[in-house]
């Protein structure tokens, strides 16, 4: 019985020191949430507006839909930063503010380099690599594109698959795929640093 009694005494411990480790988690969590949710959602307005030259875009949690059947809500008002979903909702200028799908393939594409960027800014990564982001994009906003790239470029190394001229000329490393010969394919890369260099001398 003693025995018994000791490792029940255990276990009661054991869990009321993992329900205080989950509280403490749940409070940390909906505190960093808020804050980087608030955070991303001030520095997004920002980029928003430096990519389409106007307009603004701003994130939105979604309203509280988790009720139960007898209309009881499942979750205390603290957990409800956990459970709701987020919408990004963006209106470019002379539009009136939509959700994305209402936007063109190329406002579509602007706006989440704004998402991606405006995060960035907060956490810089070591590289970020874009696939044809600039594809849908017309040359007005490849240009405004292209200085935002530059002016983060101090801080994040961009790696980016484009086809855009434009784009091309920002780089500083040329690395591409050509096929003089029918079936065969060659890597050519430029360094245009050293390219200018040569020609100086």
């Amino acid at each position: 019985y003693d025995t018994l009694e000791a490792q029940h005494a255990d276990l009661n411990e054991a869990l009321a020191t993992l329900e205080t480790a989950m509280r403490t988690m749940d409070q940390e969590t909906r505190g960093r949430f808020r804050e980087t949710f608030e955070a991303v959602n001030a520095k997004l307005g920002e980029t928003f507006q430096q990519l389409f030259g106007g307009g603004e875009a701003r994130l939105e949690l979604q309203s509280d839909s988790n009720t139960s059947q007898d209309n009881e809500p499942k979750t205390t008002p603290q957990d409800a930063w956990l459970n709701r979903g987020v919408v990004l909702l963006a209106r470019p200028p002379g539009k009136k503010i939509s959700h994305l799908h209402l936007l063109s393939g190329g406002e579509k594409s602007l706006t989440a380099i704004a998402l991606v960027f405006a995060i960035f800014q907060l956490n810089p990564a070591p590289f970020c690599l874009l696939d044809e982001v600039d594809a849908p994009l017309d040359e007005a906003n490849v240009g405004r594109f292209c200085a935002m790239v530059q002016a983060m470029s101090a801080r994040v190394q961009f790696i980016f698959i484009t086809h855009n001229k434009t784009t091309m000329e920002l780089a500083r490393h040329l690395i591409g795929v050509t096929m003089r010969e029918a079936g065969v394919s060659r890597i050519v890369e430029v360094d245009l640093d050293a390219a200018v260099k040569m020609l100086d001398e």
